[in-house]
């Protein structure tokens, strides 16, 4: 297997090659060796865009530069880049340009660019990021779950919290937030707390289980929960040579608020 910032670039530039296909994130992932809600999740940490606006950032760019030599009509190279008609084209070319695609073939028309991705691992501070490596049995959490799109989970997730703490109807504590991959667009984020066998699970609840195995565990505050994660994708993982990610989850652990302790739990496997 490929060192971590090598697998991610081949990423990259599988997009670059495929761009006038449609592109899937399992694929995409493939090539990264990960899973592709790890990858997306990853990605968006890592580059500050989503996998999607990626694609779409790319795509918008070289269509207008085909656009702009004049030897292309717009309908031909908006079904090059993967859009069904000339006015969702249109929309989305004005949204990323500032003006139409016929405005772009017209001399002097001025239009953005969005740079291919390149990866390159640059020394920062030495700073220290606390882990550790469990074994833990094979448990189950019960929750109450929504579906998300990895594309705005990161600003949708924390809304759901508020939104549930500030409900009157809460079946469980919130003692886990769980992510759990249904198709690698989608993924299930449950507000959970361990299972007790002994008790029924409540309208509305479900159960997830996970095997037993070996978690990278990531102690952090609440406020620094986002940036934890950013650094585990940035610092841990490329220097990691003995685990890669495993599965396709990953858990948060709460503590009560007046303790302010988070964990980040990844599943990992022995390379």
């Amino acid at each position: 297997m490929p060192n971590w910032i090598d697998s991610l670039q081949g990423a990259l530039d599988y997009i670059e090659t495929h761009l006038t296909e449609d592109i899937l994130p399992e694929d995409v992932a493939q090539k990264a060796y990960v899973s592709a809600f790890h990858f997306q999740r990853i990605f968006h940490a890592l580059c500050g865009v989503t996998l999607g606006e990626y694609v779409r950032c790319r795509r918008l760019t070289l269509a207008a530069q085909e656009l702009s030599r004049g030897e292309s009509k717009v309908i031909d190279v908006a079904l090059k880049y993967g859009y069904d008609s000339p006015d969702s084209f249109a929309r989305a070319f004005q949204k990323f340009h500032g003006v139409l695609p016929s405005a772009a073939k017209e001399k002097g028309a001025k239009l953005n660019a969005f740079s291919p991705l390149r990866i390159n691992l640059t020394l920062e501070g030495g700073t220290m990021l606390e882990y550790k490596i469990v074994k833990k049995e094979a448990f189950t959490v019960m929750g109450v779950g929504r579906m998300f799109n990895n594309e705005t989970s990161y600003q949708e997730i924390p809304a759901w919290w508020d939104e549930y703490l500030a409900s009157k109807d809460k079946p469980v504590r919130g003692e886990f937030g769980v992510c759990l991959d249904e198709d690698g667009k989608l993924f299930n984020y449950l507000i959970a707390d361990l299972y007790q066998p002994w008790a029924e699970i409540p309208a509305g609840c479900q159960a997830a289980t996970f095997p037993a195995g070996e978690w990278a565990v990531f102690p952090c505050k609440l406020a620094t929960l986002q940036e934890t994660n950013t650094r585990v994708w940035k610092e841990w993982l490329p220097s990691c040579k003995d685990y890669k990610l495993g599965g396709s989850y990953n858990l948060e652990m709460y503590s009560p608020p007046e303790e302010d302790y988070v964990e980040l739990w990844f599943p990992v496997e022995r390379v």
